[in-house]
């Protein structure tokens, strides 16, 4: 570790950088959706709108990037505590032109009452991914301060963290982990192999807080695939601690801030998360933080996607439909590739064919309304847009949009062959990335190894599966780089279309 990088970083991991990449419900179109299902108002957003866009702890700021190149006319500004994160994310902004984006390196403990808080435009939307459960009670107070006094009235604020109780059962591993890190290597991505190291070791010794633990499993399973980077700030930060979700809602009061729903499309319905007998005790409730913790005493919810809201405007049911009816979809698989089963916690749901199906035909045409949807002749039920809203969008396998795609423009051109070209490697190409899209105005979520294929596509080049095989598998066996071409084949079958219908590559 560099000398001093421990004090001035206050226990927080800044030795490695943390990985590039894009979560999806950090998207102000989707966490429309997430608003209009909780039965509140959500955030207007046209395509003309100047919407105001504010990411805590951005990393590399990709997802900020991308939303900003997917977006021109909103202003788009991320923040980060490290400044080799906001360094690396200026250099990306500048290499691709995209001018509507601003980082800003700051400290969010003290942030609020900082001179360069003034520059920071009040948000529609501020979003944070997993830093509520990274960081001390003195970031999270400033955090609050921040939202206090940076997120309009109607804003809507996204917020991800550990929780409990779903992480009660692995709090020993974080600190066994971490505590054996620290004193078995120097950097911290080597502290958290070596300290896993140790937690398998004890698992395999039948330790008690460790044997026969089904979540605890599930989290070494992870980490055998799981980057480094990812390692390092997920469990070696010195304040890491999950929350349960009451006190989550209840620090974010001291902003105004009401929670609404989950980022978690699919938790918002509650047959589908809770038996018959819990969902009978659930309703005796009309407190929804008293719901929620009976949701998360039934699941094992180990990260809650919670979304707020400053000043929560109710709607009633009519209203709400009325808006989910002017929502637009757009399918993101092939409809031969479409899921009809949704896994859930109370019960697998079967999407009906006769209904869903002619919806996905209709969508595999282009990006529709909701209330087009519902006018399709034979559907036999017209009530309930959030059902279609929900499922589609829940099970991932459809995003909202603002409008049909254009054809890319210079800056999503420029900005996915620049992250292609800083971010693909050999030892990457499953992480969580995105293409900058045009005219919808949302990004569309995918592998890194899509970003890759699609960077090679977008001027108008032969695809040649075979060559890029052989690039990205230079070090691995010939029969390892066969597998690879053939799925890149599937890919541009299957991923390729969708690309060019949803504005991230030009039309054929």
């Amino acid at each position: 570790m560099i000398a001093g990088a421990a004090q001035w970083g206050t226990g927080y991991v800044t030795d490695i950088a943390y990985m590039p990449g894009y979560y999806p419900n950090q998207s102000p179109l989707h966490l429309h959706l997430a608003c209009l299902l909780g039965g509140v108002k959500g955030v207007e957003i046209t395509p003309e709108t100047p919407l105001s866009y504010l990411e805590l702890g951005c990393g590399h700021g990709f997802g900020a990037l991308v939303l900003a190149a997917s977006n021109p006319a909103w202003t788009v500004t991320g923040i980060d505590f490290n400044p080799a994160h906001i360094a690396a994310a200026r250099e990306l902004a500048a290499e691709a032109g995209i001018t509507n984006v601003r980082f800003i390196e700051g400290d969010l403990a003290t942030l609020a009452s900082d001179p360069i808080a003034r520059d920071i435009p009040e948000a529609d939307v501020v979003t944070m991914h997993g830093l509520w459960s990274w960081v001390a009670d003195g970031v999270r107070a400033g955090i609050v301060e921040l939202l206090f006094s940076k997120v309009k009235p109607g804003g809507v604020v996204q917020l991800s963290y550990n929780a409990l109780p779903g992480w009660q059962s692995a709090i020993g591993m974080q600190r066994l982990l971490r505590e054996a890190g620290q004193r078995l290597a120097n950097r911290s991505d080597r502290q958290a192999a070596a300290g896993m190291e140790i937690v398998r070791g004890l698992a395999d010794a039948k330790a008690l807080h460790l044997r026969d633990n089904a979540f605890v499993n599930s989290l070494v399973e992870h980490v055998n695939h799981a980057h480094a980077a990812y390692l390092a700030h997920e469990y070696m930060t010195a304040a890491w601690r999950p929350c349960f979700h009451g006190d989550v809602v209840a620090a974010l009061a001291g902003a105004k801030l009401d929670w609404v729903a989950s980022a978690q499309l699919l938790e918002n319905f509650s047959p589908l998360m809770l038996s018959d007998e819990a969902r009978q005790i659930a309703d005796r409730f009309d407190d929804p933080v008293m719901r929620e913790l009976i949701k998360d005493m039934c699941l094992s919810r180990s990260l809650r996607q919670d979304v707020f809201v400053r000043g929560a405007r109710r709607l009633s049911n009519a209203e709400r439909d009325a808006a989910l009816g002017e929502v637009m979809l757009a399918l993101l698989c092939v409809p031969d590739k479409f899921g009809w089963e949704i896994e859930a916690p109370a019960g697998n749901a079967n999407l009906e064919r006769g209904f869903f199906g002619p919806i996905v035909e209709r969508l595999a045409e282009g990006p529709q309304r909701v209330a087009d949807l519902l006018a399709l002749p034979g559907l036999g039920r017209r009530d309930n847009p959030a059902e279609i809203v929900g499922m589609l969008v829940g099970s991932q396998q459809a995003i909202s949009v603002l409008a049909p795609a254009a054809s890319p423009d210079a800056s999503a051109r420029r900005l996915n062959a620049a992250a292609a070209r800083r971010f693909v490697r050999a030892d990457n190409l499953n992480n969580s990335m995105a293409l900058a899209t045009s005219g919808t105005g949302a990004p569309l979520s995918c592998p890194m190894l899509d970003l890759f294929v699609a960077g090679q596509l977008q001027d108008g080049a032969p695809p040649d599966p075979a060559a890029w095989a052989n690039r990205l598998g230079a070090d691995h066996p010939e029969g390892e780089r066969l597998r690879l071409r053939d799925f890149l084949d599937r890919l541009l079958v299957e991923r390729g279309p969708i690309w060019q219908r949803l504005g991230a590559l030009p039309s054929a």
